[in-house]
Order: C-alpha cells, then sequence, then structure tokens
C-alpha cells in the first residue's frame, strides 16, 4: 500500500496535470484575435442595378416620344403625297380631256348654233351675257388666293365670255348665247364647290386640300360622322365606291360619296382612282 505521502503526490500531480492544459487555453484566449475582412453590403450591387434600370426606363421613354413623332410625320407625308398623286392624276385627265377636245367641240357647237342665228334672239344672248359679266366679277373678288382648280374655273369662263362677245359682234347670236351659258356653267361650278366647303363644321386642326381629289374606298370600312375611331358610323363603304376627298386632320380624310353624304374616313383605307 502506498504511504499516504504518495499519495498526496500523486493527487498533486494529477491536479497539476488538468491545470497546465486549461493555462494553455486560456492563454491562447487572451490573445487579441486578428482583424476580420469587412463584409460586403448585400445592397451594394441592387443599387447599380437600379440605377441602369432607371437610366433605361428614360432611355425607353425617349424613344416612344421619338416614335410618336416619327409616326406622326410619317401620317402627314403619307396625307400629302396622296393628294400630290391625285392632283397629278386630275390635272393628267384634264390635260386629255379638255385640251384636245373643248375647244374642238366648241367651236363645232358655234357653227352649228350659226347655222340656226335667225332663231336665237339678240336680246336673249345680250341678257344672258350680262349675267354672266356679272357673275365671274363677283367671282373674282370673292375668290381665294390659293383657290387651285377654283381659278382655273374662272380663267376658262373668262374666255368663253370674250368667245361670247366676238360671235355676238359677228351677229352669231346663237354661238353667243351658247358661250356665255358655258360661261355661267363654269361660275355655278365655283359657287357649288365654295358653298359645301363653307358649310362645313370645321374641325380644330382640319385643313383643305387646295383642290377637290378624286379618290375611292379601297377597303370595306366605316364612314364616320368626325375624324376619330368613336366617331358615329354613317354607313359602311365598300371597295371602289367613288368618294371626293376635301380636307384631312392628321391621317383622317373629310370626304364626299356620290350621294351627297358627307363624313371622314381613315386615309389609309382610301386610294386615288
Amino acid at each position: 500500500m502506498p504511504s499516504v505521502q504518495n499519495r498526496r503526490l500523486l493527487g498533486l500531480s494529477m491536479i497539476l496535470g488538468l491545470l497546465l492544459p486549461v493555462g494553455l487555453i486560456t492563454g491562447c484566449l487572451k490573445q487579441s484575435p486578428a482583424p476580420a475582412a469587412p463584409a460586403a453590403d448585400p445592397c451594394e450591387g441592387y443599387s447599380d442595378l437600379e440605377k441602369k434600370h432607371r437610366k433605361l426606363q428614360r432611355l425607353i421613354e425617349r424613344q416612344r416620344v421619338k416614335l410618336r413623332e416619327t409616326e406622326a410625320e410619317l401620317s402627314r407625308v403619307q396625307v400629302q403625297l396622296l393628294e400630290e398623286s391625285a392632283r397629278s392624276v386630275a390635272s393628267e385627265k384634264q390635260v386629255k380631256t379638255q385640251g384636245k377636245m373643248l375647244d374642238e367641240a366648241v367651236q363645232e357647237v358655234v357653227r352649228a348654233k350659226a347655222k340656226l342665228r335667225t332663231i336665237e334672239s339678240r336680246a336673249e344672248a345680250a341678257s344672258t351675257m350680262a349675267e354672266a359679266e356679272i357673275a365671274i366679277r363677283a367671282t373674282r373678288e370673292g375668290l381665294a388666293t390659293d383657290a387651285g382648280v377654283q381659278k382655273e374655273n374662272l380663267k376658262r369662263a373668262e374666255e368663253l365670255l370674250k368667245m361670247s362677245s366676238r360671235e355676238f359682234k359677228n351677229e352669231n347670236y346663237g354661238g353667243a348665247l351658247y358661250l356665255a351659258g358655258q360661261a355661267r356653267s363654269h361660275i355655278n361650278t365655283i359657287q357649288l364647290n365654295r358653298s359645301q366647303v363653307e358649310g362645313w363644321a370645321s374641325q380644330p386642326g382640319e385643313v383643305l386640300f387646295s383642290q377637290p381629289l378624286p379618290l375611292k374606298i379601297l377597303k370595306r370600312c366605316n364612314f364616320r360622322r368626325t375624324p376619330d375611331l368613336q366617331g358615329r358610323i354613317i354607313e359602311i363603304l365598300e371597295p371602289g365606291t367613288m368618294i371626293v376627298g376635301l380636307a384631312h386632320k392628321e391621317n383622317w380624310l373629310r370626304v364626299h360619296t356620290e350621294d351627297g353624304h358627307a363624313g371622314w374616313v381613315h386615309q389609309s383605307l382610301a386610294g386615288i382612282r
């Protein structure tokens, strides 16, 4: 059996063996820890993305504005092109039908009337010539500076009245009466066109064509009371329906049908005859 002293020494050794690891651990814990690297802010990446998103939105909005402006300009150019094309076609028809045949036809009628001079009344011819002269003078004073075809009608009426005066001096009263009547007919055409235009309830932004445009419907479409998709539908126009363009507002055309109805159609649905 170990002695009491030995047992004490053994117990002391065991205690020291237990305390030594504890001391080492405590010493390690007392050492200053190395500074940790700063943690990255998780919101920093989101902030950059948000800035890029707002920048992209502003860019898209600017592009939308440019697109709307481009569409409006394209619509305006299309209407102008339609007007120019119709005017060109109308001019060609006028040159072909009137330039070559009208004067010959007039002279033929005048020669025929000359054979009937004894039947026609000198007083009637003089009266018709006076009425034509008064109508020409009044029309000339009230005609707009940009009247276009209306001025052509006035010029033709003046020429016919001069021819009428020459025939009257030659005692061809029948020819004079006929020519004065033709002059009066041209003046009536001018007055009819003016009354149609002046009778409109013009829309804000509406622009008159310099001359009526002979058009036709290209696709089946709604004929509306006002120039918008909410306008009341007057009737349905079938392809090939003949119409006359009188004015435009943006991409809508104010037109008359052959039966006298007035309204609006979209310019993409109409073309020149």
